[in-house]
């Protein structure tokens, strides 16, 4: 079955990198990200990266080929180089985005010469169930397989990306998610109380910096799909939320544009600050998913982020989407979006992570004007094998009830779901994990037979392959 082929397939991905590992794994996942001195001294010692120089980091290799102080499996990526500045790229999440300095990483890496290699990829079979007459029930894959390749080029640092994702074989009409809107299965229907798969390239990217300083560059981003500068990292590279595999219903508000079909993004970093603007496309993907799609480069976002320190990443940003919604033609919108991303170690063999996020959709529509929010808080626990996560939600919706002008009432709608995953290790470079979430919604009382109830519920079983 078609499941099986694509777990299949992120099993024999990791078998690519057998030179990777220095030392084997045994029994439970490591739990921790090991943050490690700058590379002039390749020592396993923990040290304080506020004070650390990230630009003496360069390119520098210990003897035996392998990242200073980085682990075989890729747990720690404080030792190397960023791709758009002179920082640790453990900074760097999905598109151009930032997330914390002292966030934790997986995959696996390998050096080629000057290159520097990097593949991470996770693998959901899942099984879904939403209750009352919207709701439905049904199985799907999901996830993601990416790989990287990172390279010095003069003072700065040439980076290219692609990332895959197995959503397509869900069928045109994604998965049951009740309180999900956005795009379409056929180009006629809206998707209303489902998840849209997403398309099978998610990303073919390319970046090249350029140091102006030892804590300064400036960078040029871009894409055939990518990801433009707007919103906090795409749901699926956030930490704190990154082991669900159920999408948020703040998607369309807070991180939608992650594929983008034609995106070029300029950008200054100073320190711990970046200043980007992009141009894009920002028209929804169709309901092609296989294929790239191209459009006019119309759109513009602009983004500031700043980590002020290493357990915390700031962005807000602003877009004018131009005629965004495939059913909507002629109809542009103006987001905004701000959010707040936490990353930390607290314990031995403890790790939390934390998001609060807020985007806004404007939207000018037969001399009507709407502002439509959005809200998401999101958590992480990590501990041995086991990851603890949740998320609260909250959007302003219009697409939950047929309109002719495709703009009905915003109806106002929450969730809250929580969940855990436990990790085994069943092969050097493969964990194998089994989880499930819950979920409970909220509709106001207008929607209460829509739903048959104001309270309807969700619930997923899942199990996983993932490449560490």
């Amino acid at each position: 079955m078609k499941i099986t082929a694509v777990l299949t397939a992120a099993m024999a991905a990791s078998a690519a990198f057998p030179s990777l590992a220095q030392h084997d794994h045994h029994g439970e996942p490591p739990a921790t990200t090991t943050t490690v001195p700058a590379p002039t001294q390749p020592t396993a010692q923990s040290m304080d990266h506020s004070t650390m120089d990230h630009s003496a980091m360069g390119h520098d290799m210990t003897a035996d080929g392998d990242m200073p102080g980085m682990s075989a499996s890729g747990h720690s990526m404080h030792g190397m180089a960023g791709a758009l500045g002179p920082y640790s790229s453990s900074r760097e999440a999905s598109g151009t985005s930032w997330q914390p300095d002292a966030s934790g990483h997986s995959g696996l890496h390998a050096m080629r010469g000057d290159w520097m290699l990097m593949a991470h990829g996770v693998v959901n079979a899942v099984y879904d169930d939403q209750s009352g007459p919207r709701g439905d029930s049904g199985s799907f894959a999901s996830g993601m397989v990416m790989g990287m390749a990172q390279r010095p080029l003069g003072d700065g640092t040439l980076q290219l990306r692609a990332m895959l994702s197995p959503d397509p074989l869900m069928g045109a009409r994604g998965y049951p998610l009740l309180l999900a809107s956005g795009e379409t299965a056929n180009g006629v229907d809206r998707l209303v109380d489902r998840q849209h798969p997403h398309d099978f390239f998610m990303e073919l990217a390319a970046s090249v910096s350029h140091n102006i300083g030892p804590r300064s560059s400036v960078f040029v981003y871009g894409g055939l799909p990518g990801e433009p500068a707007f919103g906090p990292p795409a749901f699926m590279h956030r930490e704190a939320i990154m082991e669900s595999p159920e999408a948020p219903i703040t998607h369309h508000w807070l991180d939608s544009t992650h594929i983008s079909m034609g995106v070029v993004t300029a950008g200054v970093v100073v320190d711990k600050a970046k200043f980007e603007v992009s141009r894009f496309n920002a028209r929804e993907p169709d309901e092609h998913r296989w294929n790239i799609e191209t459009g006019a480069i119309d759109s513009t976002a602009l983004r500031a982020s700043w980590n002020p320190i290493d357990s915390l990443a700031l962005q807000v940003s602003w877009g004018r989407f131009k005629d965004p919604e495939q059913l909507e033609p002629g109809v542009d919108q103006d987001r905004w979006s701000a959010s707040a991303l936490y990353a930390r170690e607290f314990a031995t063999g403890w790790r939390f992570a934390g998001t609060a996020a807020w985007g806004r959709k404007s939207i000018e529509h037969h001399g009507q004007h709407f502002n439509d929010d959005a809200y998401a808080v999101e958590a992480s626990l990590k501990h041995g094998g086991w990851t603890y996560f949740g998320r609260g939600e909250s959007t302003e919706n219009r697409e939950l009830v047929d309109a002719d002008d495709g703009h009905g009432p915003a109806y106002q709608v929450g969730k809250v779901s929580i969940g855990a995953v436990r990790d085994f290790r069943v092969a050097q470079h493969v964990l194998f994990g089994v989880g499930g979430l819950y979920a409970l919604n909220f509709v106001p009382e207008q929607l209460n037979d829509l739903y048959g109830s104001r309270r309807p519920t969700g619930a997923m079983t899942f199990v996983r392959l993932k490449l560490d």
